[in-house]
């Protein structure tokens, strides 16, 4: 391997060791709502070659726990501006590591179960992981200061 090639892997290797849990959990977040969206489609008739050119058609005519998925997408989306933000910044300001990973970890775990309860349609559940998961959230700001 010429010595170019050894430089970029080990840049590679070096960044990927110095993303903290809390960037994963960003990752993370960021994948949930495709992973809740997937429950709405899958198996779905003919998704791929009726639907896939109007995806949003076919999400308005779901019914039972698909609509329910889309309803945990939206929120999923809704809810990565402020976690995204609070992680950045928590890092920005130096904040406990320990702590912000902790933090990040217990928003993954709530909004896993949230859109879990969102499936399932247990609202009452939903309602506490949400509020955990957005208490989650400000806990980054608060650690900040």
């Amino acid at each position: 391997m010429d010595g170019l090639g050894w430089k970029k892997s080990s840049i590679i290797i070096s960044v990927m060791t110095h993303l903290t849990i809390a960037y994963w959990c960003v990752l993370v977040a960021i994948i949930l709502p495709i992973i809740w969206i997937g429950f709405a489609k899958a198996g779905t008739r003919n998704y791929i070659h009726e639907h896939n050119s109007a995806p949003r058609e076919l999400l308005n005519t779901l019914t039972g726990f698909r609509k329910r998925a889309v309803w945990a997408q939206q929120n999923a989306f809704e809810a990565l501006p402020g976690f995204i933000a609070g992680t950045i910044i928590a890092h920005l300001m130096e904040a406990s590591q320990f702590e912000l990973d902790i933090t990040a970890l217990i928003f993954i775990i709530a909004r896993l179960a949230h859109g879990i309860f969102y499936l399932i349609d247990w609202a009452f559940c939903r309602s506490v992981v949400w509020v955990i998961g957005f208490g989650a959230t400000i806990n980054m700001f608060l650690i900040s200061i």
